[in-house]
């Protein structure tokens, strides 16, 4: 399975550049509430949250608007399915889904795009 993991021992300094990269790909605008990773703090610092690929999304989900791609194993929203009543976004453990009035639910699908944002190299896409 792939996913987006967060490497051990590299500080975030929260400069939300994973969290640019991420809305302006997917929303053409920036906006940290159209992210599908989300930096909180963390004692003194702060961490990027970021999907685990759990399938807690896919259960809720009674229009089967997400699946599991078979070979990566990314759980992915069908857009024409999605009627974004936002259960999904409900279940979600790291709170990482995306849902903008008007449109189709968001999540991650370890694309990158935040992981060649990130100046400190924290971010990577990883198999599991």
């Amino acid at each position: 399975m792939k996913k987006l993991a967060v490497k051990k021992n590299i500080e975030c300094m929260a400069c939300l550049e994973c969290v640019r990269a991420c809305s302006q790909a997917f929303y053409k605008e920036f906006d940290p509430d159209l992210s599908c990773i989300q930096i909180v703090a963390k004692g003194s610092g702060a961490k990027p949250m970021t999907c685990i690929q759990c399938g807690k999304c896919m259960k809720v989900c009674e229009h089967d608007a997400i699946t599991q791609n078979p070979k990566t194993g990314i759980y992915m929203i069908n857009k024409k399915n999605c009627v974004g009543c936002g259960k999904c976004v409900e279940v979600c453990p790291m709170k990482v889904m995306v849902h903008k009035e008007g449109n189709p639910v968001s999540k991650c699908i370890a694309c990158g795009i935040c992981v060649k944002a990130c100046p400190m190299e924290l971010l990577e896409i990883v198999e599991k």
